[in-house]
C-alpha cells in the first residue's frame, strides 16, 4: 500500500518544527512518489498529463540527490585504471598475431592522454599546490618534469582529478610520490559555536584547521540555546539601546565578580558579530525581544526556528564548504587527553583517543584553541560540580551529558588559572516533563517565554517574583519557597526542588509561535480555554487565579507592577473566561558554568600568575570571567561569536606569513 505509506511519513514530517528540514523531507518524498507513479503507468504517452509541475520538480531534485551519490565514479575508475596500468608493466610485450594487411583496417582507439590540455592541466594543479604550501620544491620540480615527459601514470591522474587537487595530492602515493603532511595552522578542540566561530574566521583568511570533537555530533550545547543572540541594533536598524546600557546591564548582572575589560570586548563588538552571523554565515535573525534583565530590546533570533539550532547549521554548514579542497579535517568520537608542550611551555599540539576504536593520535600545530564548554552535567566524584558546589549535585541541569569540563582540566594540568569557578547558574526555568517527571535532565524553558509576556504563577495560585528580573533573581526568589533556604540563602542537597506554572496568553503564545509550537508538540506546553480550566490544572481554586491574572492587567495598565516590572507584553485579554491559555510546570536547573580557565580580552589563556600560555587559546563556556556572578541571557551565544571570531582574526596562518 504505497499510498497509506507515503501518507503516514507525510504526517511525521508535519510534526518537524525546522521548516527547512520539513521541506526537504516532503521535497524528497514527492519526489520518491512521482518515480513510482511514472513506473506504474500504463502508457508513457500519458505521463504529461499525469504529473503535476511540482511532481516534476521533486522528481528532478530527487534525481539529483540519487546522482549525487554516484560522485564516487570517477575517483573508483581513475584507481581502477592505476592498478590495471601497475599490473601490466612487467609484462611481456604482446605477440603479433595478424598481418600488415590486418593492421592497415584495425581501428586503434586513441585514449589521448599526451594532449596538451592534459598537460596543461596538470602543470596549473601543481602549480596550484606548489602556491598553497601543499608541495615543496622538490616535489613541484619532479611533478614537472614528468608532465612535460608525458608520465602515463601521472597523465591519468590528472585527466580525473586536475580539477580535485586534495584529491590529486592525496593518490600521488600511489607514483610513489610521498607528499608533505601538512601541519594545520591551528588545533580547535570542541564543536560549538565558539569553536565554529573561530575556524571559519581562520578558514576564511586561508588557514588550514583540525576540529577535534569527543561526541559524534558537532554543535553541543549551542544547539540547545533557544532564545537568541544579545547584540546592540546593527547600524541598518532602528533602535534606542546603545554601549552603556547594555554594558551597565552586563555588569549589573556580573555583580562585583565583573571584569570589566571583558565585558567591554564583549558587548563592543556585538552588532558586527550579529551582522557576521546575517552576511557571512545566513542564519536569519529578523526577531528582536527583550529578556530578563535587560533594560532594552536587544536579543535577536530567527523567525523560522530555535537561535541555537539555526545557528550552528549555518555555520557548520560554512565550515564544511572547506572540507573538499582539505583546509578543514573535522574529526568527531575523538577527545583530546592531553595538550602538549615545548621545553618553554609553550603549546603545540595534543594526543587525543578515538572514542571507537581506542586509536591514540598525536596532532601537532602552533595554535591551540579550547572550546569544549562546561562542566554542569558531570556529577560524578571529583568533578568541579562535586568540589565547588556539592549541594546542586541533585539539581537537575538542562547541560548535554557531555559537559563535563574536560577543557578546564586539559589546561589547569599545564598550570593555567581559573575564576569564578564557584558560579554555577540556576536557570529558573526548566520544564518538567509531565510524563516524566523525576528526569534529572530537563529541557529549557527558554528565556523567550517570559519575554514574550509568560508569568510565573506559585502553588498558591499567586505570582511572586518580576518574570524579566536576571535570572539570578528569579531563581532566588523561587527557591526561597524553601523555608530552609529563604532563611540562609544556601540550597540544602536534601530538599526538594520546587515546582511552579509558566503561564501564557493568546498573545504572548502568538509573539513566541515557534517555541510554544515546539514545546506543545513534546507535552511540555498544554493549551488551555478559559480560566476556569487554568485554576483546575495548577490545582487552585479559580477565585484565586482569576484575582492573580486581574492585579497583573490592572497593574500593567498602571506601567509598573508590585515586583517592579515595567515592560507588559502579552497580557491576557480582559475576558478570562474566553482566553487561550498555555501553561506547563517548570523548575529551576542547573543551566551555566560562569567559571573556566582565566582568559584576557583577547581570549589568550593565563598562569595562574595571569601571564599568558603561549599557543594556547580559549572562548566560551570553557571560559571563565566574562560574565562574573551571573550570565544575562542571550549572552553565551554572544561570548562564544564574539570571542570565537577574535580568536580566529589574530592566530597566524601560514599562507599569509
Amino acid at each position: 500500500n504505497f499510498k497509506g505509506v507515503f501518507h503516514n511519513i507525510s504526517s511525521v514530517l508535519d510534526c518537524v518544527q525546522c521548516q527547512q528540514c520539513k521541506l526537504h523531507g516532503k521535497m524528497t518524498m514527492l519526489g520518491y512518489g512521482t518515480a513510482l507513479k511514472i513506473l506504474f503507468l500504463p502508457r508513457e504517452e500519458l505521463i504529461p498529463a499525469a504529473l503535476s509541475r511540482n511532481e516534476v520538480v521533486a522528481f528532478i531534485n530527487t534525481i539529483a540527490k540519487f546522482s549525487e551519490a554516484l560522485k564516487e565514479v570517477r575517483e573508483l575508475t581513475s584507481m581502477y585504471w592505476v592498478s590495471k596500468i601497475e599490473s601490466t608493466k612487467h609484462l611481456p610485450p604482446p605477440v603479433q598475431v595478424f598481418d600488415e594487411e590486418e593492421a592497415e583496417n584495425t581501428v586503434i582507439i586513441d585514449t589521448d592522454l599526451t594532449g596538451i590540455e592534459i598537460v596543461d592541466s596538470l602543470v596549473g594543479v601543481v602549480s596550484s599546490l606548489a602556491q598553497q604550501g601543499h608541495i615543496n620544491d622538490q616535489i613541484e620540480a619532479e611533478l614537472i618534469k614528468r608532465a612535460f615527459s608525458r608520465d602515463p601514470d601521472l597523465m591519468v591522474l590528472a585527466k580525473h582529478y586536475a580539477s580535485a587537487p586534495h584529491k590529486f595530492l592525496d593518490y600521488l602515493e600511489y607514483l610513489g610520490i610521498e607528499k608533505e603532511e601538512d601541519e594545520p595552522d591551528v588545533i580547535i578542540i570542541g564543536s560549538g559555536l565558539a569553536g565554529l566561530s573561530a575556524a571559519l574566521n581562520l578558514l576564511d583568511r586561508g588557514g588550514k584547521v583540525v576540529i577535534l570533537e569527543k561526541e559524534h555530533r558537532l554543535g553541543g550545547n549551542s544547539n540547545k540555546a533557544s532564545s537568541g543572540i544579545n547584540a546592540l541594533c546593527p547600524s541598518e536598524g532602528p533602535c534606542d539601546d546603545e554601549f552603556e546600557s547594555f554594558r551597565n546591564d552586563t555588569i549589573r548582572s556580573a555583580g562585583d565578580a565583573a571584569q570589566i575589560p571583558l565585558i567591554q570586548t564583549l558587548v563592543g563588538n556585538s552588532g558586527e558579530a550579529v551582522t557576521w552571523l546575517r552576511n557571512r554565515v545566513g542564519v536569519d535573525l529578523s526577531l528582536l525581544a527583550q529578556l530578563g534583565g535587560h533594560s532594552h530590546k536587544r536579543t535577536h533570533r530567527p523567525s523560522n526556528g530555535m537561535a541555537g539550532a539555526e545557528i550552528i547549521y549555518g555555520v557548520q554548514k560554512r565550515v564544511r564548504e572547506y572540507e573538499a579542497s582539505g583546509m578543514v579535517q573535522i574529526l568527531v568520537d575523538t577527545k583530546v587527553t592531553k595538550l602538549l608542550t615545548d621545553d618553554n611551555g609553550r603549546v603545540f599540539g595534543v594526543e587525543a583517543q578515538k572514542n571507537e576504536q581506542g586509536e591514540t593520535l598525536t596532532m601537532t600545530a602552533p595554535n591551540v584553541v579550547l572550546a569544549t564548554g562546561g562542566f554542569a552535567a558531570d556529577r560524578s566524584n571529583g568533578s568541579y560540580l562535586s568540589h565547588y558546589r556539592p549541594e546542586l549535585l541533585r539539581m537537575p541541569a538542562t547541560a548535554g551529558d557531555f559537559s563535563t569540563g574536560d577543557g578546564i582540566g586539559l589546561a589547569e594540568a599545564l598550570g593555567a588559572g581559573t575564576v569564578d569557578m564557584d558560579k554555577v547558574q540556576i536557570h529558573p526555568t526548566g520544564w518538567v516533563d509531565p510524563s516524566d517527571p523525576d528526569n534529572r535532565s530537563k529541557i529549557l524553558a527558554a528565556e523567550l517565554m517570559r519575554g514574550v509576556g509568560g508569568i510565573l504563577i506559585n502553588s498558591d495560585g499567586k505570582r511572586f517574583c518580576n518574570e524579566l528580573g536576571t535570572r539570578a533573581y528569579v531563581t532566588d526568589r523561587m527557591l526561597s519557597h524553601d523555608a530552609n533556604y529563604n532563611a540562609t540563602k544556601k540550597w540544602n542537597e536534601a530538599s526538594q526542588v520546587p515546582t511552579f506554572s509558566l503561564v501564557l496568553s493568546s498573545s504572548a503564545a502568538l509573539d513566541g509561535k515557534k517555541h510554544v509550537d515546539l514545546y506543545t508538540h513534546k507535552g511540555l506546553l498544554t493549551r488551555i480555554e478559559g480560566v476556569t480550566a487554568l485554576a483546575e490544572w495548577i490545582g487552585q481554586d479559580v477565585s484565586v487565579v482569576r484575582s492573580t491574572i486581574e492585579t497583573y492587567q490592572r497593574e500593567a495598565q498602571i506601567g509598573v507592577d508590585t515586583w517592579g516590572k515595567t515592560s507588559f507584553r502579552g497580557v491576557p485579554n480582559v475576558d478570562l473566561d474566553n482566553e487561550t491559555f498555555y501553561a506547563g510546570t517548570v523548575t529551576p536547573v542547573l543551566h551555566y558554568c560562569m567559571g573556566g580557565v582565566t582568559i584576557d580580552a583577547e581570549g589568550n589563556v593565563l598562569d595562574r600568575e595571569k601571564k599568558i600560555i603561549q599557543g594556547l587559546h580559549a572562548a566560551g563556556e570553557v571560559s571563565g570571567g566574562v560574565h562574573g556572578n551571573n550570565r544575562l541571557g542571550g549572552n553565551s551565544l554572544l561570548e562564544c561569536t564574539v570571542y570565537g571570531t577574535i580568536i580566529g582574526k589574530k592566530l597566524p596562518v601560514q599562507s599569509l606569513s
